[in-house]
């Protein structure tokens, strides 16, 4: 019986074809440990034929690099639907998805390792190209975070805060890549309480900001997760200690110390932050 003939690809189809399983054995292991052969025997071709539509192993990383950053880019484009803790908390969940699928791949970018020139190529080139590729999806999830919050000109403050919890987000999945000792849900949650609480901080020392936490915290549910991280928070805060009382004077001391003087009164036990600012109002839990 004939062999059925192996259909023929166009250029563009048998790049697509190229860059996909490049991506899919960049992300499994370290780029250094991927060679060109493995990338032909995947994909049913020569290794000349590789070259053909590659110049080397580097052109084809940096392609599949940047499909991995189009994909990474898109988990951040979130529907304007629900709360801003639970559009958030879908953000995470897709991220951490990218993540888990392309551990390996993910760490090298991330870390900057040997995936920066994989070709022994124009490293500082390399480097040059993955860092711009890196920095444009950290500026789409910035950009994606802002249209979340109804933002077109955020103040200074507010830039700092989202591009680091951005950063924050990377490390905390590069950590939880090396021994994923946390639970991936219980991160994504807390990443999500992060946001708020840098946003909380923030909103001290700047009273725009301020008016848009109360804002964003007027909106949530009364169980949403960022009023559950307020009440966590105000069980943290530790009852005043008891002041010790102070010795009874002589009673002729005391009655020259007149009434407005008090060495018995009891201390309150309210819990009390010491010059702490009056805190936005949170919504009822």
């Amino acid at each position: 019986m004939a062999k059925s003939a192996r259909r023929r690809m166009g250029v563009e189809e048998r790049r697509e074809q190229l860059i996909t399983v490049a991506l899919d054995l960049f992300g499994s292991r370290s780029p250094e440990d991927v060679s060109i052969d493995e990338i032909a025997e995947r994909a049913g071709i020569s290794r000349p034929l590789v070259y053909h539509y590659f110049p080397g192993k580097q052109s084809l990383y940096e392609a599949a690099l940047r499909r991995a950053a189009d994909e990474l880019s898109a988990r951040f484009v979130e529907p304007r639907e629900g709360s801003l803790g639970e559009r958030l908390l879908r953000v995470m969940g897709r991220f951490f998805d990218f993540v888990e699928d392309h551990g390996p791949g993910f760490s090298a970018l991330m870390r900057g390792g040997p995936a920066a020139a994989v070709g022994g190529g124009d490293v500082p080139h390399a480097a040059g190209s993955a860092r711009a590729t890196i920095d444009d999806v950290r500026q789409a999830a910035y950009e994606q975070i802002l249209a979340h919050l109804e933002v077109e000109r955020p103040s200074a403050r507010l830039a700092l805060i989202v591009r680091s919890w951005v950063s924050l987000a990377e490390t905390t999945a590069l950590l939880w890549l090396d021994g994923r000792t946390v639970a991936r849900a219980e991160l994504e949650v807390q990443l999500v309480h992060d946001f708020v609480a840098l946003a909380a901080v923030g909103a001290v020392a700047d009273p725009e900001l301020a008016d848009l936490v109360r804002d964003l915290l007027a909106r949530e549910p009364p169980d949403g997760l960022f009023a559950d991280l307020l009440t966590r928070l105000v069980t943290l805060v530790p009852e005043a200690p008891e002041a010790p009382e102070a010795p009874q004077a002589p009673a002729a001391s005391r009655v020259s110390q007149g009434p407005h003087v008090s060495h018995t009164s009891p201390v309150s036990r309210t819990p009390r932050l010491p010059h702490a600012p009056r805190a936005p109002e949170a919504p009822r839990v």
